[in-house]
């Protein structure tokens, strides 16, 4: 996904680049959630990038939700292709092997350190 979405700033031109789809939501709330079919799924024909709205009892409110968090999505989606491109931080052979060798010569050094007798205290 390396193309840059166009986001219309009408509600009405968004919702026609979508497909809109309406169910019953489900869980707890009685029986309205099982008589409406007021959930609303939007898929943005272009991107591909889908959308659930079912919080709200009213179709019409999650719609607007849906087509809130589709913005913010897209949104998102373009200002991921203007941040900058990740730097390698791994750490290269040799600087692993020189680490390795200051470890090494590190712990020689401890070794060869004399112990202390404690008659000499």
């Amino acid at each position: 996904m390396d193309t840059r979405y166009d986001i219309p700033a009408d509600d009405d031109a968004l919702l026609a680049e979508c497909d809109v789809w309406v169910f019953r939501a489900t869980g707890a709330g009685g029986q309205s959630v099982n008589t409406t079919d007021s959930a609303v799924r939007l898929r943005h024909r272009p991107s591909g990038i889908t959308v659930v709205g079912r919080r709200e009892r009213s179709q019409l409110q999650n719609k607007r939700a849906c087509l809130e968090r589709l913005r913010d999505k897209l949104e998102a989606h373009n200002a991921a292709l203007d941040a900058p491109k990740r730097v390698a931080t791994r750490k290269s052979r040799a600087a692993k092997a020189r680490q390795v060798e200051a470890k090494r010569k590190r712990a020689r050094v401890k070794r060869t350190r004399g112990r202390v007798d404690s008659r000499e205290e």
